[in-house]
């Protein structure tokens, strides 16, 4: 067998020639190639990452601006409650004192009525009205005192009796029974009794003037 000999024509004089590729230059490569997609992926995570605390924060911000709405809208309602309720109690301080300043007329009259003796005849009937001031302590602080003004009625009538008869002792159990705690008592300061004779209608009578000074109310 002939030996046969292999002859190696380079016609393009090395340049066709590829270069071996060498394990340091495909690791450089290799690096130049991963190193970029690491950082990408690094801070495609970071990215990830801050996106979602922002979407987070956004809404924890979202529901404490609506928390504080809530709470403004609380703090409002509860200032024109407040200031409805001293409306409310200035009001109640005028009712208080208008009615203070007025007086039921009515059971008084029906005790003067059912009280009157027969003998005699209701003439004249009044209410005088005055104000004075007194000293009372503060509501606010009591050892403070402080001026008001309050109200002293008094309660004029005058009735007339035969002079024929012993009316005086009548107008005085008259008087007697306005003075009874279940009447008029309570309410009374004094009860004073004058009389006079006169004439009238060619007749002696007698005409009585009973003034019943009501108690102070505060």
């Amino acid at each position: 067998m002939e030996n046969q000999t292999m002859f190696k024509i380079d016609l393009l004089k090395g340049q066709g020639i590829p270069i071996k590729s060498r394990p340091e230059s495909i690791a450089v490569m290799a690096i130049a190639f991963i190193v970029p997609l690491l950082i990408a992926i690094i801070m495609f995570g970071y990215y990830l990452r801050t996106t979602i605390i922002i979407s987070v924060q956004t809404h924890e911000i979202r529901n404490c601006e609506s928390n504080t709405n809530k709470l403004a809208e609380a703090v409002n309602l509860q200032r024109s409650l407040e200031n409805e309720k001293e409306t409310i109690n200035g009001c109640l301080s005028d009712v208080s004192l208008a009615i203070a300043n007025h007086m039921q007329w009515s059971p008084v009259l029906e005790t003067i009525v059912k009280n009157l003796p027969n003998s005699v005849v209701l003439t004249a009937l009044s209410v005088k009205q005055e104000f004075v001031n007194k000293k009372v302590p503060s509501k606010k602080n009591f050892d403070e005192m402080i001026s008001v003004s309050v109200p002293m009625r008094t309660l004029y009538m005058k009735i007339m009796a035969n002079a024929k008869y012993d009316s005086a002792k009548e107008v005085r159990d008259f008087r007697q029974q306005l003075m009874l705690p279940e009447n008029l008592g309570s309410k009374l300061k004094t009860v004073q009794v004058s009389q006079q004779v006169e004439n009238y209608r060619e007749k002696d009578v007698v005409f009585y003037e009973i003034n019943c000074v009501f108690k102070s109310e505060l």
